[in-house]
């Protein structure tokens, strides 16, 4: 059986990718819940995953870590993690690593944060580029191949590299296009969603960088998190 190591469901955006797509394809897998406790995990972090981060999968001799890589060993033992049609594969290919190494500002200003609400100071004019490239990119996955999905009628991996950015369009009350809006409220719908962030909501855990974040680029409207 497949072992998952995640950190906070409420913060870690890399821990979803696998996790929500191993849900939806009812791929069986056990769960390694290790929550960030240290201004710096690595040390402890080491100890299941090689680069000291999360996500990191364990299949038997097997360790696989990064979220791309662990995405990529899936596919060879389950097809149905990307796309059947050859160009449907390539285009969510050149999404996902797109999302994997960009959208920095994105990441930055608008960390996950799951159980808030956040009114921003402001969107910087790095920040509408990165949200414009991002709805730019659903909207043509969605027209292209036909929905409902970002590469056509299944949920694939594509829609698991952008499940973070969902929960951020809605924390950050992003402003997206009618088609980009429908879709991020499809994706937020889906029971595996719905189970996430159940589970962030419970998390008896605050990180202080994270929550920093929050409060150098907005102001917090509503915090639906368990109290402390």
């Amino acid at each position: 059986m497949y072992q998952l190591y995640i950190a906070n469901k409420n913060y870690s955006s890399w821990s979803l990718r696998p996790w929500i797509l191993l849900h939806v394809l009812d791929l069986v897998f056990e769960e390694r819940f290790v929550p960030f406790l240290l201004p710096d995990n690595y040390d402890a972090f080491r100890t299941f995953s090689p680069n000291g981060k999360v996500p990191c999968l364990v299949d038997g001799e097997q360790v696989v870590w990064d979220s791309l890589a662990i995405v990529e060993y899936l596919y060879e033992q389950d097809s149905r993690v990307w796309p059947e049609a050859l160009a449907a594969r390539t285009w969510a290919r050149c999404a996902a690593a797109e999302m994997h190494s960009g959208f920095e500002v994105l990441r930055e200003e608008c960390a996950m944060n799951v159980g808030v609400t956040v009114r921003l100071n402001g969107i910087s004019a790095a920040l509408q580029r990165d949200i414009d490239r991002m709805d730019e990119l659903w909207t043509q996955g969605l027209q292209r191949f036909g929905g409902p999905f970002l590469a056509g009628s299944n949920f694939t991996a594509v829609d698991a590299f952008f499940a973070p950015v969902v929960f951020r369009a809605r924390t950050y009350e992003l402003l997206f296009s009618d088609a980009a809006n429908a879709y991020i409220a499809r994706i937020l719908q889906l029971p595996a969603m719905l189970a996430w962030e159940a589970g962030a909501l419970l998390e008896p855990y605050r990180e202080e960088a994270h929550e920093a974040g929050l409060h150098e680029f907005g102001m917090i409207l509503l915090d639906r998190r368990q109290p402390l």
